[in-house]
């Protein structure tokens, strides 16, 4: 009996004896997971959106796949390295659609150790280049990259955010509730992983105190998909104000 699929905001469900060597998945590791393949298939030939528009934005189809399975069979288990090896781990993990997870598993010999953790590490560049994210020559060319998307996640904040005393804030099942749940999956996030791509392409026109301002952005957005994704709460730091004049 193998595990394919384990669910990404959930822990999986184990059963049988044969399952007990198999750990829970820390949801550190799943965060992690989401966070660094930025809400999309880490296949590069895919890249496709994992909660997708025609779902309501607020389900996924993100699996998690193994590099190396569990024991001495399954897909790959041939490469699996000597010495102690932890299989749940997030280096042994990738985060993909349904497809791509039946794909590499079905034809393993296409998809081997090596070529499934370097889709791992070029997927942000990947999913960069797919997206048109560039690296400028000119500061005033990186503003004005994320000036739009900045303004269209400051205009929706300001419009449609639960503030103290709403009927969002007492009741989350209200249609402003969930209009701004829907804004933040389908636009604000999105918009937030996008300038954080762009910004990362064009670091080396930022001077201290904005990269000290997008380290707390970046730990800011790290907390919006804790609450709005995973349904952790209470962990999202403010807003930098800072971040509003990078590169201006």
């Amino acid at each position: 009996m193998t595990l394919r699929c384990l669910p990404l905001l959930c822990a999986p469900q184990i059963q049988g004896a044969t399952m007990a060597d198999r750990k829970y998945i820390p949801q550190e590791t799943k965060l992690r997971l989401f966070s660094e393949a930025a809400g999309h298939c880490q296949h590069p030939d895919c890249l496709q959106p994992l909660f997708p528009a025609e779902m309501g934005g607020d389900k996924h189809i993100a699996e998690m796949a193994h590099v190396i399975p569990h024991g001495e069979k399954g897909p790959r288990h041939e490469e699996r390295p000597d010495g102690e090896f932890e299989a749940d781990s997030f280096e042994n993990l990738l985060l993909l659609c349904p497809t791509c997870h039946t794909k590499i598993d079905k034809n393993s010999p296409s998809y081997n150790r090596v070529t499934l953790l370097m889709w791992k590490s070029n997927h942000l560049a990947a999913l960069a280049h797919k997206q048109g994210v560039h690296a400028y020559e000119e500061r005033s060319q990186v503003r004005n990259a994320i000036t739009a998307a900045m303004a269209e996640n400051k205009a929706i904040w300001k419009r449609l955010a639960p503030c103290e005393g709403t009927d969002f804030e007492y009741d989350p099942e209200s249609e402003s509730a969930k209009t701004w749940s829907d804004r933040m999956r389908n636009v604000i996030l999105p918009n937030h992983l996008r300038i954080q791509r762009i910004i990362t392409a064009n670091q080396q026109h930022m001077n201290e105190a904005e990269h000290e301002a997008f380290a707390q952005y970046q730990e800011h957005v790290r907390g919006l998909i804790e609450r709005h994704v995973c349904g952790v709460s209470g962990r999202a730091i403010r807003y930098p104000v800072q971040l509003d004049g990078i590169f201006a």
